[in-house]
């Protein structure tokens, strides 16, 4: 299993995030919540890429970009060691992005918890499509 969090991985294209956000939908697992949209473009032909990840934390709820950087820190650390659930029950390429929605500080146990509870309902979506 590899369990790394490569450049290639990333969600960084302007218009694959602005589709996240005009076309797609969500589930959620509080305090986490994981948009996603079925992608096709920004996936470079003939690879098994099946996923780009961003990751987002509101600065209503931290002032403080330290606290938010935490965060996000968190957040991709925990995505990496779970996204086999991903993973091995998609068919076709997803963009998602992870956002941390609320002001409670959550301990890394906590969100790791939450993280696979949330990663285990979008996959009990994608079976009911």
């Amino acid at each position: 299993m590899n369990f790394n969090y490569p450049k290639s991985e990333k969600l960084k294209s302007k218009i694959i995030i602005d589709s996240l956000f005009s076309k797609g939908k969500s589930v959620s697992k509080y305090p986490l919540r994981l948009v996603y949209v079925q992608s096709d473009f920004g996936i470079a032909e003939g690879s098994d890429q099946k996923i780009k990840m961003g990751v987002s934390v509101s600065k209503k709820y931290f002032k403080r970009a330290v606290d938010r950087n935490y965060f996000k820190r968190v957040l991709r650390e925990t995505y990496r060691l779970n996204k086999h659930l991903l993973i091995d029950n998609l068919e076709k390429p997803y963009a998602f992005m992870f956002f941390y929605q609320t002001k409670d500080r959550l301990t890394y146990q906590e969100i790791e918890i939450k993280t696979k509870q949330l990663f285990e309902k979008f996959v009990l979506e994608m079976e009911k499509q």
